[in-house]
C-alpha cells in the first residue's frame, strides 16, 4: 500500500479519486477553452492606432492616460475599465508596467483585459515588460519598444527607456520625429520617470527613476526646443505633476498596482483634453479598493490561468501528475493486495533439487570488502548443499584464473574518489553469453546500480525470478557521487533503492533495523531477514604462532591491550571520529595500548598524517590490506574491538570479532544494533567521544568485565555460521521461485535423473 493510502480512509481515498478525475476532466476542458475562446494576438498597435487615426474628428482630442496596471483584474478590468468606458476618452495610453511580468502568460491575459476597453490603446514600455523575454513577447504581441503617430492635430512618441544600449539610435530618431512641422501639440511617453517627485512613496526607491542623467538632460533639450507639450510616465506608485522650462512632466502610477490610498498614492487616472490651442491635463482620483482576500484570490486564479495559458509544456506536465495521482489512487482503492507473505506456497519442487545461481556483483574478491567476503561465504555455504553458483562480477588485475565458477566482465579503475572500485562494462557480451550458458533458476544481485540494472534487464529476457540483497546504506556514499550531498542522501539514493528492490522478487536483508528501513521508504516487494555468515570455525582455528609473529612485527608489548578495528579506509567508515576517540582514550587510562586498524582506501595518507598530527604513532598503527585468511590472526590478537561506522546494514567484521571473542565498542546505527547487546557482549553509545571512551576504557582496566563480555561475544557470533546462512537463503530462494512460478502459472522442469 502507498504511504498516501495509509493515511487515508477509503471512503476519503475514492473521495480523493473522484476529486483528481473531475481535476482532469476539468483541466481538460479549461484548456480547450482557452485554446478556442483565447487565442494569440500579433502587433496588436498596427490594428489599434488604425483604428485611433480613423476616428480622430478634427483637432480636438479626449485621451486618457494610466499607469502600473500590473495585470490587475479586480481593478483595472473590472472596475476602472467600465469608468473609461462611461468617460468616452478616443483612446487609452499606458504609461508602463500594463504586466505584472514579462511572461507570454502575462501578456496573452493583459490582451484579454484591454479588449474590454471600447475604444483604441496603446502601451508604452515600462520596466515590468522589459523582464526575461520581455522584449520578444512585446514586440510580437504589441509591435515596436518606440513608435510615434499623427492623430487630429497632435502628435505621440514611445520612447523605450529600460534598453540603454538603444539611447542613442532613440535620441537620432526622435530628433528625425520632432522636425515634423505640422502637429499643434506634442505628447511623449516614457517608462522611468525622468526627474525626481515631489512627493515620495516608501513603496518606490530611486532606481526606479531614469538611471542616465545624459540621456535625460538630452531628451529635455528636445522637448524644450519643440514644444513638447507633457512627458508622462510611470513606475512609481503615486501622481506627480511637475513643469520644467515649459514641459510637463507627468508620473501615474495607480491603474490597478500597490497603492497606500493617501494625499500622495492613489488610485487614478489623467484625462487629457486638447483643443485646437489648449492642452488640459487633470486627475480623475477614483475611490475605489479591493479587499485582501479577493486580492489573493485574483492572483491565485491568475496563476492558474497563466500555468495553462503559454504553450503546452506547463499543460501536459500538470496533466501528467494529475493522472499519475489518480493511478495510484486507483490501485489503492480498486486493487485488491495481500501484505501477507504466501505461507501455503509448495516450495519441494525447490526444495528437493540443486538449484542454479547466478549472483552478480559490482565488486568481488580480489578485492577486499565486506561484500565480497559476504558473496564469497554464501557461494561457498550454497555450494556444501549442492548447488551450483555462477558469480559475475568486475575483472580484476591479480584475480584467480583458475576459479572457473567466475565470469570477468572487461573493466577499468575508477576515478577520484572511486579509484579502488573496478567499473565493470555494463554493455559485455561476457554477462549474456555466461548467463545463457548457465541457464540459471534465478538470479541474485547484490548491488541496486550498475550490474545490478544489467542483471535485471537479462532477468526478464530469461524469465527468471531476481532476488536483491540490501548490503549497503547508500545515503552515506554520497562523497562519492558528483551531486549535491543533501539531494544525493535525502531522495536519490532511498528512490534508487526502492525502485530496484521493488522490480525484485524478493529481498535479503541482514537485520531487522534494514527491513524496516526498505518498509519505511515504500518496499513492497517480499523481505527476508537473513544475517550474513560468518566462517566461525576457521576464526575460532587457534594459530598461536602467527598471533605471535604479528606481536613480533607490530612491536606490541606484553603488558599491551591491543584494540583492533577492520573497515575501509573512506569517509563513510568515520574513522576520524575513531581516531579522535584513540586519542581522548590515551589521556584517560592507566593501561597501556595499541590500536591496529586493518584496512586500505583513498582516505589512508590523510589519515596518517592526522595520526601523525596528533602524536598517535606509538599507539595507532594503519594496516593495510590484510588477506581473508589472515584477518583471523588478527582478531585472536585483540582483546577488543572497535568500531565507528555508521553505514553499515549489519557490520559483519563485527560479528567475526566476536567469534574470535573479542566485546565491542561501536557507534549506535543501523545494522550494530541488531547485533551488539549493550552490556552483554559490547557497549554502543552514541556518536560522542565521552561515552565512547569511558566504555573502551572500562573493558581495558576491568579483565573481569572483558572475559565475561568475551564469553558472550562468541556465544553471538556462533549463531551466525555460514552453514545455517546458506541453509536459509537457499530457503528463501525455494520461496521466490515458486512465487514466481505461480504468478506465471509455470510448474518447473522435473530434476534430472
Amino acid at each position: 500500500m502507498t504511504r498516501l493510502a495509509r493515511h487515508l480512509t477509503p471512503r476519503r481515498l475514492k473521495l480523493a479519486f473522484y476529486l483528481t478525475l473531475a481535476a482532469i476532466l476539468l483541466l481538460v476542458g479549461y484548456r480547450l477553452y482557452l485554446s478556442i475562446y483565447e487565442q494569440g494576438h500579433h502587433a496588436a498597435h498596427a490594428e489599434q492606432i488604425d483604428r485611433l487615426q480613423a476616428q480622430a474628428d478634427g483637432d480636438g482630442l479626449h485621451f486618457a492616460v494610466v499607469g502600473n496596471i500590473n495585470n490587475s483584474v479586480g481593478l483595472f478590468e473590472h472596475k476602472m475599465v467600465p469608468m473609461l468606458n462611461r468617460a468616452g476618452p478616443d483612446f487609452v495610453v499606458s504609461a508602463g508596467n500594463a504586466v505584472s511580468g514579462a511572461g507570454e502568460d502575462k501578456y496573452r491575459a493583459l490582451h484579454r483585459t484591454l479588449s474590454h476597453l471600447e475604444m483604441p490603446y496603446l502601451l508604452t514600455a515600462g520596466q515590468k515588460e522589459a523582464g526575461a523575454f520581455g522584449s520578444f513577447n512585446f514586440y510580437e504581441h504589441f509591435g515596436p519598444f518606440f513608435y510615434g503617430l499623427v492623430a487630429g492635430n497632435s502628435q505621440f512618441l514611445f520612447l523605450d527607456s529600460t534598453n540603454p544600449d538603444t539611447y542613442p539610435f532613440q535620441i537620432h530618431w526622435l530628433e528625425q520625429q520632432l522636425r515634423d512641422p505640422f502637429p499643434a501639440h506634442r505628447f511623449v511617453f516614457i517608462g522611468h520617470p525622468m526627474y525626481r517627485t515631489e512627493h515620495t512613496s516608501p513603496i518606490d526607491s530611486e532606481r526606479q527613476y531614469l538611471a542616465d542623467t545624459g540621456f535625460r538632460d538630452r531628451l529635455h533639450d528636445l522637448f524644450r526646443q519643440h514644444g513638447v507639450d507633457a512627458v508622462f510616465s510611470s513606475n512609481l506608485h503615486l501622481f506627480d505633476r511637475q513643469e520644467r522650462d515649459g514641459v510637463t512632466y507627468v508620473v501615474t502610477g495607480g491603474a490597478g498596482g500597490l497603492v497606500l490610498n493617501d494625499d500622495t498614492s492613489f488610485y487614478h487616472y489623467v484625462d487629457v483634453r486638447v483643443d485646437q490651442d489648449e492642452v488640459a491635463i487633470e486627475v480623475e482620483r477614483l475611490d475605489i479598493g479591493q479587499h485582501q482576500f479577493f486580492k489573493t484570490l485574483e492572483s491565485l486564479w491568475f496563476f492558474i490561468h497563466s500555468l495553462f495559458y503559454v504553450g503546452h509544456l506547463n499543460f501536459l506536465l500538470v496533466l501528467g501528475l494529475l493522472i499519475l495521482l489518480a493511478i495510484k489512487l486507483y490501485g489503492a482503492i480498486f486493487v485488491e493486495r495481500d501484505y501477507y507473505r504466501q505461507y501455503d506456497l509448495d516450495t519441494t519442487p525447490w526444495r528437493d533439487r540443486p538449484l542454479a545461481i547466478a549472483m552478480v556483483t559490482n565488486n568481488y574478491l580480489p578485492f577486499i570488502g565486506g561484500v565480497p567476503i559476504s558473496i564469497d561465504r554464501l557461494r561457498r555455504g550454497l555450494e556444501q548443499l549442492a548447488h551450483r553458483v555462477m558469480i559475475i562480477a568486475p575483472s580484476y588485475p591479480d584475480q584467480d584464473e583458475r576459479d572457473g565458477n567466475v565470469v570477468r566482465v572487461p573493466a577499468c579503475r575508477g576515478i577520484g574518489p572511486l579509484q579502488d572500485f573496478r567499473l565493470a562494462n555494463p554493455l559485455s557480451p561476457a554477462i549474456r553469453h555466461g548467463l545463457k550458458g548457465f541457464e540459471p533458476d534465478l538470479i541474485h544481485i547484490h548491488h541496486p546500480f550498475w550490474l545490478g540494472r544489467v542483471a535485471q534487464w537479462h532477468a526478464r529476457r530469461l524469465k527468471v525470478p531476481t532476488v536483491f540483497t540490501y548490503h549497503t546504506r547508500l545515503e552515506h556514499y554520497s562523497h562519492f557521487v558528483p551531486l549535491p550531498g543533501p539531494l544525493f542522501r535525502n531522495l536519490i539514493a532511498h528512490t534508487a533503492i526502492r525502485r530496484f528492490a521493488n522490480r525484485c522478487d524478493g529481498v535479503i536483508v541482514p537485520t531487522e533495523s534494514a527491513e524496516e528501513y526498505l518498509r519505511v521508504i515504500g518496499v513492497t516487494s517480499p523481505i527476508y531477514v537473513h544475517p550474513t555468515g560468518i566462517d566461525f570455525d576457521r576464526i575460532r582455528q587457534p594459530a598461536p604462532e602467527a598471533v605471535a609473529r604479528l606481536r613480533e612485527k607490530h612491536a606490541i608489548g606484553d603488558d599491551e591491550r591491543v584494540l583492533v578495528s577492520v573497515s575501509r579506509l573512506s569517509k563513510e567508515k568515520n574513522i576520524d571520529f575513531l581516531v579522535s576517540a584513540i586519542d581522548e582514550l590515551r589521556k584517560h587510562s592507566d593501561r597501556p595500548f595499541r590500536c591496529l586498524i586493518i584496512g586500505e582506501g583513498d582516505e589512508h595518507e590523510r589519515l596518517q598524517a592526522r595520526i601523525d598530527s596528533l602524536g598517535l604513532e606509538p599507539v595507532v598503527t594503519l594496516v593495510g590490506p590484510v588477506a581473508p585468511e589472515t584477518i583471523a590472526h588478527y582478531y585472536q590478537l585483540g582483546d577488543l574491538f572497535v568500531f565507528a561506522s555508521k553505514s553499515e546494514t549489519q557490520g559483519m567484521v563485527i560479528l567475526e570479532a566476536m567469534a574470535a571473542g573479542l566485546p565491542v565498542v561501536a557507534v549506535r546505527s543501523s545494522g550494530i544494533d541488531d547485533v551488539v547487546r549493550n552490556e552483554f557482549n559490547g557497549f554502543k553509545t552514541a556518536e560522542d567521544i565521552r561515552p565512547w571512551v569511558e566504555a573502551a576504557r572500562q573493558l581495558l582496566e576491568d579483565d573481569e568485565l572483558r572475559d565475561a563480555m568475551s564469553d558472550q561475544a562468541e556465544t553471538t557470533a556462533r549463531r551466525h555460521a555460514i552453514d545455517s546462512f546458506a541453509r536459509n537463503v537457499s530457503g528463501t530462494y525455494a520461496q521466490v521461485l515458486a512465487l514466481y512460478h505461480r504468478q506465471a502459472n509455470v510448474r518447473p522442469d522435473p530434476p534430472s535423473e
